[in-house]
This record gives structure tokens, sequence and C-alpha cells, in this order.
């Protein structure tokens, strides 16, 4: 620590940066690790593992197909397919109305394979950002006079023009995805300050139930090369660099699992990509609203202030990343390489969390199934937020782990390897689609729906 301080000073009286912004670890290439160069000069580790599968043998009813055809039919079973119509309504006033017009599916817990459907539903929430504007005072109201008939209600207020409106109606093919099937691929995605190597349980667990797993290291985080300088480390240049890893391992069906910062690339490429991206993960990632970042942070403070203030910083994610504060979380954070990062890239990563269309609208465009997934001791994240995200989503499933925090799937490997996996091998039931038509009562809850095409008029 006395080190960190001295090494901090220095820079500061000399201008200079306390050491070179390099990836941390080893660049050398390992099992299973790639580096990938996704624009000149800038390269990402990546841990891409293909399981052994036992290919099937070929009878003379099936034929051979080439080394370029997917085996649909054999790989995917049988889909079901969803009709998707929703209308986003945003006001001037910032109310935001989502009217779920189609197929509508909702479970609370995912214990079965199948979920039930539920009528079409109406969900109101006001805008994160709106600002109440003061109103003038209702009159109060006049006793009526003895004999005399009350004086009839004021009539309703007429909602305003409204100033977006987006329709989405379309069909989706939702299926069980199954590590023995050959067209599906799991993309893992950290957050600020983590690595590939939080997800190390992850990887080995599903990897062995014959998955094909890809988990990338951000620019300057792990092994990754680290730019020195900030327009390296805005949301737009990390996008795009999980846009090339996503594009260069995808498959036809490709699941996203992101962890608090990740999540925000995962919506990304889900929205960019509605036919590639088949169900999303998203462990606690908060509130759909759009990022921005704190002007009053500490992390707006000089580089070399921040490295005095790394071992206080270590301490701190330390303690609000974790339940329990013990030996065994500071080896699980040795061992998933978190939070370790140059304070250079640290303070950029802070600074460029600026994506400004990444509103309410633009999550509840989203047109495939999610899983939420919160640690109830989650001191970065409030619960709210993630409840919030469970109202707007299409397609939500949301899970509380109760023993967990911000770093749950460290901290209870075994509890989110179960749930993603239930959620991996999950689709939707539409036996009771009928039944359900002709129920005239509408239902309030989380709405669930799927698209692949939207206007925004």
């Amino acid at each position: 620590m006395l080190t960190s301080i001295a090494d901090g000073i220095l820079c500061c009286l000399t201008g200079k940066a306390a050491n070179l912004v390099m990836p941390v670890g080893s660049s050398q290439p390992a099992d299973a690790f790639e580096f990938v160069e996704v624009k000149p000069g800038r390269v990402l580790r990546v841990r891409h593992i293909i399981p052994d599968r036992q290919a099937p043998a070929v009878t003379e009813e099936d034929p051979v197909k080439g080394p370029g055809q997917e085996m649909d039919a054999g790989n995917c079973g049988e889909s079901v397919s969803v009709h998707c119509k929703r209308k986003i309504t945003v006001y001037r006033n910032g109310q935001l109305v989502i009217e779920n017009l189609g197929d509508v599916l909702y479970s609370e817990i995912l214990q079965c394979q199948d979920g039930d459907l539920e009528p079409c539903s109406t969900v109101e929430v006001e805008l994160a950002d709106y600002k109440e504007v003061p109103t003038s005072p209702e009159p109060k109201p006049v006793p009526p006079v003895v004999g005399e008939q009350k004086p009839a209600p004021p009539p309703r207020r007429r909602r305003r023009k409204p100033k977006r409106v987006v329709t989405i109606d379309s069909e989706r093919e939702i299926s069980s995805c199954k590590g023995t099937h050959s067209d599906v691929a799991l993309f893992f995605v950290h957050g600020v300050g983590g690595s590939l190597d939080i997800w190390g349980s992850q990887l080995d667990f599903f990897s062995r139930l014959g998955y094909e797993v890809i988990a990338a290291d951000l620019a300057g985080h792990g092994a990754s090369t680290a730019p020195h300088i900030a327009a390296a480390y805005t949301f737009y240049a990390l996008a795009e660099d999980m846009r090339a890893i996503f594009k260069r391992y995808a498959r036809k069906r490709n699941i996203l699992i992101g962890h608090s910062y990740g999540v925000s690339f995962c919506t990304f490429l889900a929205h960019e990509y509605p036919d590639q991206v088949h169900k999303v993960v998203m462990i606690n990632g908060g509130g759909p609203t759009a990022l921005e970042p704190s002007l009053c942070s500490i992390f707006q403070l000089p580089p070399c202030v921040l490295h005095c203030l790394s071992p206080c910083l270590a301490w701190s994610f330390l303690k609000a990343g974790f339940a329990r504060q013990g030996a065994k979380e500071k080896q699980l954070l040795k061992n998933g390489n978190a939070f370790n990062v140059n304070p250079f890239v640290l303070r950029a990563m802070m600074s460029g969390q600026y994506w400004p269309e990444g509103d309410e609208v633009y999550h509840a465009e989203l047109t495939v199934p999610i899983l939420l997934v919160h640690g109830v001791h989650d001191k970065f994240v409030p619960m709210d937020e993630d409840q919030r995200m469970a109202e707007i989503l299409l397609f939500a499933f949301l899970k509380v782990i109760e023993e967990g925090s911000h770093m749950v799937m460290m901290e209870c490997p075994d509890t989110v390897n179960t749930l993603l996996h239930e959620f991996f091998l999950w689709e939707p039931d539409m036996s009771k689609k009928d039944a359900t038509k002709t129920d005239p009562v509408p239902a309030n809850g989380v709405a669930i729906q799927t698209t692949n095409n939207h206007t925004d008029k």
C-alpha cells in the first residue's frame, strides 16, 4: 500500500504515468485462449471452448450434410412460434404506456420447462429522467346545497398527443437450447474492472455439458491490450469490439450472458441482431435507464490519485461486491482477476459510460426471452432497478438469489449455473393459447413478448 501511494505521488509530481498501461497478466497463448485483433493494434483475449461432441451415425435415410450446412431439425428440435404484438407510446408528460396485444408469456419461476400464458395486458411507467412539472392547484370542491343535486364530476383529462409511438408486430421462434445442439453458442460479457476469468465456473460447467462457450476480456482488462487514449473506452468503442467478437463466433442460435456493465453490451447486440440472439441473461445489470457518467464520482479524479487510492478502492469493491468479506472472497477476486485494472483505464471506463439511446423505449423494444438475476445483497445495483427492468421488458423472468451479491456468479456458482441451465432449456407452452384468448379479464404483470421487426412513428 505504501508503495502504491509513493508511486502515485511520484506520478503527480512528474506528470508521468505511474506505470505503463499494459494488460494484466501474460499475453502468451494458452489452451482454449485466442487473441483476436478487432481493430489494428486492438487485441482482445478470448476464451473459446468447443466441446467434443459425438457425431451422429449417418443412415441411408439421412442425407450427408455438407460442411457449411446447419443440422436444424436434428439439433434445434421443435420450436414454438409466438405472435408478438406490442404498442409503446411515449407522452410528453413523461409517461410510457406499453400495450401488449399479442401472445403474452409469463412464469414466476423457472423450475418447470413450460411457461404459462397470460391474457393481454398494459404496463404504465414513468420515465426515469422525467421531472414533474408543477401544475396549478385544483379548485376546492364546493359543498352541495341541501335540496339540490350534486354537481356532475369534471370530465376526465385526455392524454396529450403522443411524443413517440413504436409498434412491434411479428412472429418469433423459441426453442430449448441444449448442449448437444451444434448451432448454439454462449457468449459471456463481464463489466467494469472484471475479466473473462470471473466466468470460470460457468465456462467450465457449460463446456462440460457440451455447450460452445465464448468469453472475452474488454479492452484494458485481463490480458487484452490497453490503449492509452480515453476514446478507446467509450461505450460505442467497446460495443463495436463485442460486435466483432459476436460476428466472429456466432452460431445460428446465440445466448448472451452479461454482468453489470456487460449487460449493456448484451442489450446492444440483442437489439442489433434479433434473429441470431435467441436468449439473454442479465446479472445485476440495473434499470433500463440510459447510461450517464457521474460528474461527482471519485473516478473523475486524476489517474495518479486513483493509483494512490487503489488499495482503498479494492477493499471497497470487496465489501460492496460480496455478501461476505473473508479469505474465500479475496481469493475469488484474485483468481477472477477482478478489479485489477490500470487507474487510467478505470477512469476512462467510468467516464465513457454514455449511451443516450439505451433508454426505456430501447429496452422495451427488445424481443428475446430475458432472464434477470439479482443478488439480494448487491450494494451497487438496487433491487428496484431490476424490478423496473422486468416491468418494461417484453419477455422477462426475474430471479432473486438470497445469498448472493453483485458478484453472485462467483459467490454462488452452483445456484447460478443451475438457474441459467434451466433458462437455456426453457421453451414456452402454447397449449393454453386458445383458452386465454377467450378470457375477457385483463391481467397486469410483467409483459413477455418477442419480435423481429418494429416501426417507429
